[in-house]
């Protein structure tokens, strides 16, 4: 009789779970920095119409900070939700498990490099505060320091959720393509395999 596959520990169950909340909290800032960003540039366009001046540091405030978190903030909610780009013609030919093989062992160089632009972010945005970096629209001095931290963000939660599925990967041979256990069927191919045994 063959032993159980082994459960996630409790703990590990505990990361998981406030990860995913962490990255959804995150994720919900960002998108209501698209709403910020949508409102200010409506009044701005309006007042500039209106009285021929809009609101000061719109530019500076669209491009430095609503942009920028847009752009960064939600890498992790990206990847909570598997969207990111997958090139997976050549795994779609292969055997499950080298499909599965391929695809867990490729976490190893996404993490590395997203670690590595989250450690490069944080000295950055350390910098920048150090040095108080601002921007000057017209008669007013933005600082732009603090969207230096939206970068890190986003790609140190990345890398956590990539180093939290290699860890299941490995360890409990679940396939970071699914979130399910490696050889578990789902979807329409589980059905197709019921009815046929049916």
């Amino acid at each position: 009789m063959s032993a159980p596959d082994p459960l996630p520990p409790v703990p590990l169950a505990r990361v998981e779970a406030a990860l995913d909340r962490v990255i959804r909290l995150v994720a919900i800032a960002a998108g209501l920095a698209i709403v910020a960003m949508m409102l200010q540039v409506a009044v701005d366009v309006a007042l500039r119409y209106a009285t021929g001046s809009g609101l000061p540091g719109t530019l500076t405030i669209v491009s430095y900070y609503y942009m920028v978190i847009v752009a960064f903030v939600p890498l992790g909610f990206a990847e909570l939700r598997r969207a990111h780009i997958q090139m997976d013609l050549v795994t779609n030919l292969m055997p499950r498990r080298g499909a599965l093989w391929v695809t867990g062992w490729g976490l190893l160089p996404t993490g590395l490099v997203t670690g590595a632009l989250t450690v490069r972010g944080v000295e950055e945005a350390l910098n920048q505060m150090q040095i108080g970096a601002a921007q000057v629209q017209g008669t007013t001095s933005i600082p732009t320091w603090p969207a230096q931290f939206a970068l890190p963000l986003g790609a140190g939660l990345m890398t956590a959720l990539v180093a939290l599925r290699f860890v299941q990967f490995l360890v409990f041979r679940v396939d970071p393509a699914t979130g399910q256990k490696a050889g578990q069927r789902t979807g329409r191919k589980a059905d197709r395999a019921t009815d046929t045994g049916a």
